[in-house]
């Protein structure tokens, strides 16, 4: 930036009339404005000019999010970040539309259920209730439709769908490691 400045008063033939100290001044305050040495934009989240126009805010990860209603436990927004846990508010939505489905089932379906979520599969299910094999595979068949209807076509894309807010910060991470291991790598 103090070069371009050199280089452009040398071109208007000022060089002898303008010191090295305003230059430095000058290139001081550019700095301070938001200018880069080798760009001039705005949007730039780390710049300070977007900063200085309020466009953006810069946030310290210590930063105190929350506190405990006893005041004990405080969560800082790193915490929060690094939280891999998944959202409380939808685990309790997804477990009341869970139970109100639940509650539509026959026993036999409930029991298909819950032996298909304990690992076990459906051949141990037809043996508990005494049915056949194909007798099962019908269950199974007619429980995937009441899902269906019960929670929308769009709950298979939605339950495979990560949020975009984790995939960010999944390649943030996945990218730091990397280069961690470049630079231990380099050491070496």
């Amino acid at each position: 930036m103090a070069a371009r400045m050199i280089d452009r008063v040398e071109g208007q033939g000022k060089l002898g009339t303008i010191t090295a100290s305003n230059i430095s001044y000058y290139t001081i305050q550019h700095c301070k404005s938001g200018r880069r040495a080798n760009g001039t934009s705005s949007v730039d989240i780390m710049g300070s000019s977007t900063q200085l126009n309020g466009t953006s805010r810069l946030h310290s990860l210590n930063e105190v999010v929350a506190e405990d209603e006893t005041g004990c436990e405080i969560f800082e927004l790193q915490d929060v970040l690094s939280n891999d846990n998944e959202d409380p508010a939808a685990v309790a939505g997804r477990k009341l539309d869970w139970d109100r489905f639940l509650d539509q089932l026959s026993h036999v379906e409930q029991l298909v259920i819950e032996f298909l979520s304990a690992g076990k599969t459906l051949r141990d299910v037809a043996r508990q209730v005494g049915l056949s094999d194909s007798a099962m595979q019908g269950y199974r068949r007619k429980i995937a439709v009441k899902v269906l209807e019960f929670m929308g076509v769009e709950i298979l894309g939605d339950i495979a769908h990560e949020p975009s807010w984790r995939i960010n910060l999944d390649c943030t991470r996945a990218g730091q490691a990397c280069r961690y291991e470049r630079r231990a790598m380099a050491m070496a």
